[in-house]
């Protein structure tokens, strides 16, 4: 499936926008990108396996978990919070 990547990640993904992943969860999407991006899950995912606090993953306009289930078809963005002051 197509996958939206935040500009914030896409040094992972050598700048591309959007990119393909497969998997039946969020969870698992996650992991097929890391496959091809190393390095891109950790930027997501904590070591508690939790959705990093200034992350937000969308699947088809709502806002998903990890167990969250995917399919072929899905309109899946992840989305990063700016912060600074």
């Amino acid at each position: 499936m197509r996958v939206a990547i935040a500009s914030a990640l896409r040094s992972y993904t050598e700048s591309r926008e959007h990119v393909a992943a497969s998997g039946a969860t969020v969870g698992e999407l996650l992991r097929s990108l890391d496959a091809s991006f190393p390095g891109i899950r950790f930027r997501i995912v904590d070591e508690q396996e939790r959705i990093r606090v200034h992350v937000r993953i969308f699947v088809n306009r709502e806002l998903a978990d990890l167990k969250r289930p995917v399919s072929e078809g899905d309109d899946v963005q992840i989305l990063c919070a700016l912060s600074g002051g």
